[in-house]
């Protein structure tokens, strides 16, 4: 990403404008020599008829200036509007999402002193592709989409991470022992990338217990790279254990453009009362800082920052009679921070940061695999007397089956109900019915609209088809449970 001096900024909603403002004031006390251009985003916008939450001319602004640094916005509720940290983030390509949680006992209480992980969450993809459908009366999917070199991006990133910024240790966090494709995908590439970093450490967790880790033990952990879903939730969870959620600052790092920000949301309920805390956004500018080459200047406003948490100067959230000095408010903290800019905290560890920080990575395009078509999964809308699989079951195998794809098996909600399903199962309209050779030969596009035509004819109403595929000779789909 190229190096500037110009940056955008949205003051966003709710408390956005009062930490946006104590952040700005900050940082050109430090004289970190940025110029601003201000867009407006967020709930204003959306009413004013956006959908995404920002305008074309902003859109403009973003796509011109390489760095974004942006408060939260609130999203009205109903109404189809879409989430625009999710848009910006796929729009912009800003693949990796950088999470830093550190303790600061005593001064914001933990029960993990030396806690000091880093979480690397991928943002593009998984269930927040936010791909969804209503295929029946009752059942409702949405599309976990995860890819081979998206999950490679992310992963790589990691590493290069720690590397960057010394840290020991690289956990892969997944559900692979159940989504053996997706998260499984995601699992492979790590094992491959990581060989590739013989120094530093590298190991998984299967996300359950992976959260309990991040809950319980989070000193154990260092850098953390996980897919989409799961990075939003262990990040909040971090935050918490650290001691507080308005500590956290974030980074949305693409190969281009690159976001910062808070990870909590607007708070409208104490918006305009100066006493929301600017930390979570002025930690998220110092990444920022460093982002753009001016680590010195990042390292001036934190050292200060600590030096104000280490003081006793705190806003009411961390506010704390036995160990706290003053009870400040928004504006009166950015004061404190401004007033001992060039000092450094004597009792929490001060911060470093290396001058010659730079996180660069490449990912090559790889060979397509052979890939053929061995069956197709019908769903099928279908309610029935009692909802009995074996009455569609025989219907589709005696009447819908073509020579070259004949019915296997069906599942409902991924339980196999024919043949030979028990009739405890319970069964919804939406059935998943496996169509195959028999001989196990390569099958083509037309051979599945035959199918159809078949399944047409004798009254069934088909929702979506999906392919059964071999790459390179390995099954490319899941069995059912039950198979």
């Amino acid at each position: 990403m190229s190096k500037t001096d110009r940056i955008t900024v949205a003051y966003g909603d709710g408390i956005g404008p009062e930490i946006m403002d104590a952040t700005i004031r900050i940082m050109d006390a430090a004289e970190v020599g940025l110029t601003y251009d201000v867009i407006e985003i967020g709930e204003q916008v959306y009413k004013a008829g956006h959908k995404s939450g920002i305008s074309p001319e902003s859109w403009d602004i973003l796509r011109k200036n390489p760095v974004f640094l942006k408060a939260p916005i609130t999203t009205p509720q109903g109404g189809g509007y879409k989430s625009l940290n999710v848009t910006i983030r796929k729009s912009l390509g800003l693949f990796s999402n950088v999470r830093p949680f550190r303790a600061y006992p005593p001064y914001v209480p933990s029960h993990f002193p030396h806690m000091d992980v880093v979480i690397v969450r991928e943002n593009e993809e998984d269930l927040y592709a936010g791909i969804e459908h209503q295929q029946t009366s009752e059942v409702v999917q949405t599309l976990k989409l995860i890819s081979e070199p998206g999950s490679e991006k992310i992963i790589r990133y990691a590493f290069e991470y720690a590397r960057a910024y010394n840290r020991k240790k690289v956990t892969c966090m997944t559900k692979d022992n159940i989504m053996k494709h997706s998260d499984g995908l995601f699992h492979k590439v790590f094992n491959e990338v990581a060989k590739e970093y013989p120094d530093i450490a590298a190991d998984h967790w299967i996300i359950d217990i992976g959260s309990a880790v991040v809950a319980a033990r989070p000193e154990s952990l260092d850098v953390v790279v996980t897919l989409n879903l799961y990075g939003d939730v262990i990040s909040d969870i971090a935050a918490e254990v650290a001691g507080s959620v308005g500590m956290a600052g974030s980074a949305n790092i693409g190969m281009n453009h690159a976001m910062f920000e808070a990870i909590h949301g607007s708070a409208p309920d104490i918006a305009g009362q100066n006493i929301a805390n600017p930390s979570g956004l002025l930690n998220g500018a110092t990444m920022m800082l460093v982002q753009l080459g001016k680590a010195d200047k990042a390292e001036l406003i934190q050292n200060a920052w600590l030096k104000t948490l280490e003081d006793g100067i705190h806003t009411g959230d961390i506010y704390r009679a036995q160990r706290s000095v003053e009870r400040v408010g928004t504006k009166e903290f950015a004061d404190a921070v401004i007033e001992r800019l060039g000092q450094k905290p004597t009792k929490l560890k001060p911060v470093h940061y290396d001058e010659n920080v730079s996180i660069s990575i490449d990912v090559k395009e790889k060979p397509a695999k052979k890939k053929e078509l061995v069956g197709v999964d019908v769903f099928i809308d279908w309610r029935g007397e009692n909802r009995d699989a074996n009455e569609i079951g025989d219907k589709l195998l005696n009447e819908a089956s073509t020579e070259r794809l004949k019915l296997k098996l069906i599942s409902n909600r991924g339980v196999l109900v024919y043949p030979n399903g028990m009739p405890e199962t319970f069964k919804t309209d939406h059935w998943r019915c496996r169509f195959t050779n028999p001989n196990g030969e390569v099958l083509q596009n037309s051979d599945v609209i035959e199918l159809l035509q078949n399944v047409q004819k004798v009254g069934f109403d088909f929702i979506k088809t999906e392919h059964l595929y071999q790459f390179d000779g390995e099954r490319g789909y899941s069995l059912s449970q039950g198979e």
